[in-house]
């Protein structure tokens, strides 16, 4: 639905039309289009899974569901939420558009298997939204065993089939761009030249490509058990449980390096651009990203500490738990050191940075609780987990993800969105949010343990907040959805540079052209650097 004015000349959008010419795409603008579209319908589907969770929750009783529809409900939540739309959030959709052109390339090196990472996303969303029609799946997002391998008569194979195939598709984004940032940077463009952004991707692709194989065979190991009774996980059958929550959060918890990292690299984009400064240490900033990147691989042990993992291995993980906020905190500081005597502007992407600031800040500190192996023993399993855990991948990867819709919006539509709502919104998810999440800090500590529908009377005001909260939030959610759709049609038409940054895709038109650059930007100048900016500024503040 663009209109006559930006249809003067050719771009991405329409240099040709049809489904076909969609499907077919090995364009990385479209593809990431695409998967923004895919990623949005599984945002909205876990998004009404938790307001059904959050309904029943209302009072002590519940009312709404049975426990096993409970469990399938927040089982199918994590499962839509983290695999379908947190991983795939910010690398895939923002990443695939904008990494290339911020390097200067004209496409990612492998523009085929770029569609075919898309389309193993689809598929196994597909097979996990059969399981979730077919009757659902109870075992919670982390199929522990031996339940997920031998008790649960529900979808599991089905969902968990479904996350094998999309691993598939992580595992070749991480792959494309790692070749993609090796061998295609402009003339000039060297490694300490790179956006920020372009170095938090980098470093998640390293993860993507390490440690998604190792869910897949974690994945292929319980179906093995599952189908043919082979002695694995369940003890029964000569198999150690243990093993798998090793196997698992190998993976998982660097997996929420996949979801956060982009973020971050997101907010050194915003930061700067809004405070017309170069990023304070931008050296440390990027080698931040490689270190949380290596030591992610090394703290899993913290979600075993109330199993039969040794004290002594306790220790150690515990130690490596803290270490690894070194580098998050090297990145907090330095943002705030750039916005230091800054000229703040407070438009829109700016307001969700400094929402990821705060909610990310809170989530790590509480983070560093859960690695105290005195207190986890008290918190482990209860609400308060479920808090910090949200405050980092919604309080932090989704307000960042929110923050670069928002900021590369005009440079993938060619279009300006109504600032006033948009900053509305921003105002109505942060306040939303926490009154979501900041009562479960205390319900945790207080002792409710999570994945529970019936509680204690004493616990009924705490969670009629959560609820009134996620009320609020949902609203929040669906004010973007809504202006983004007018904007198409009625936005002001954007410039080329509608906020005075300083990347290359900025020195493109909006929306760019096919093959995104008339000619093969030369870099000259340094990352940031504001002096060399030029094009077209809208007042914004």
């Amino acid at each position: 639905m663009i209109t006559a004015a930006v249809q003067e000349r050719e771009h991405y959008l329409n240099a040709s039309y049809g489904i076909k010419s969609w499907l077919l795409t090995k364009d990385h603008k479209r593809i990431g289009l695409l998967y923004l579209a895919t990623i949005t319908l599984f945002f909205f589907l876990g998004g009404a899974f938790a307001t059904l969770i959050r309904i029943e929750l209302l009072t002590p009783q519940g009312g709404l569901v049975t426990s096993e529809t409970y469990n399938k409900l927040f089982t199918m939540h994590g499962v839509s939420m983290i695999f379908f739309f947190l991983i795939p959030s910010i690398p895939a959709t923002i990443g695939n558009f904008v990494l290339p052109m911020m390097i200067g390339a004209r496409d990612l090196a492998f523009p085929k298997i770029n569609l075919l990472s898309w389309y193993l996303l689809v598929i196994g969303g597909l097979f996990s939204l059969f399981a979730m029609l077919a009757g659902g799946v109870d075992t919670g997002w982390t199929f522990y065993t031996p339940y997920s391998t031998t008790y649960s008569n529900t979808w599991v194979i089905a969902t968990a089939l479904g996350i094998f195939i999309a691993g598939f598709s992580s595992i070749l984004t991480g792959l494309n761009f790692i070749v993609t940032v090796h061998r295609m940077r402009a003339p000039g463009m060297t490694w300490f030249r790179l956006p920020l952004f372009v170095w938090a991707h980098y470093a998640t692709s390293l993860i993507q490509v390490l440690g998604t194989p190792v869910l897949a065979v974690t994945i292929v190991l319980l179906f093995c058990e599952r189908f043919f009774h082979i002695g694995i996980f369940d003890p029964a059958l000569g198999g150690d449980p243990v093993l798998f929550q090793h196997l698992f959060w190998f993976y998982s918890h660097p997996a929420v390096y996949i979801m956060v990292l982009p973020a971050m690299g997101v907010v050194s984009e915003l930061i700067s651009t809004f405070s017309r400064k170069p990023i304070f240490g931008y050296g440390f900033v990027a080698c931040s990203s490689l270190a949380i990147a290596v030591l992610g691989f090394l703290v899993w042990g913290h979600h075993l500490f109330v199993s039969t993992q040794s004290v002594y291995a306790g220790m150690v993980f515990s130690f490596l738990s803290y270490f690894v906020a070194i580098p998050s905190a090297i990145k907090v500081f330095n943002w705030t050191a750039t916005l230091y005597k800054g000229s703040i502007s407070y438009a829109t992407p700016m307001l969700y940075a400094f929402g990821f600031i705060g909610l990310f800040t809170i989530g790590g500190l509480t983070g560093l609780f859960v690695a105290c192996l005195g207190i986890d023993v008290h918190v482990t399993d209860t609400y308060f987990v479920v808090a910090h855990f949200h405050y980092i991948m919604v309080g932090g990867a989704i307000m960042a993800y929110m923050g670069g819709l928002h900021f590369w919006w005009p440079k993938m539509t060619g279009r300006m969105y109504p600032e006033g709502w948009a900053k509305l919104s921003a105002l109505v998810i942060f306040l939303g949010f926490n009154l979501t999440f900041f009562p479960q800090f205390i319900l945790g500590y207080l002792g409710m343990p999570r994945r529970y529908h019936v509680y204690p009377e004493e616990f009924q005001v705490l969670h009629v907040l959560s609820t009134a909260g996620a009320s609020v939030l949902a609203v929040g959610y669906v004010i973007p959805m809504m202006y983004f759709i007018w904007s198409l049609r009625y936005g002001k038409v954007a410039g080329a540079n509608p906020w005075g940054a300083t990347g290359l895709e900025w020195q493109t038109a909006s929306p760019p052209p096919a093959h995104n650059f008339e000619e093969t930007p030369v870099v000259t100048h340094e990352a940031y650097d504001y002096s060399a900016v030029i094009g077209e500024v809208i007042e914004v503040g």
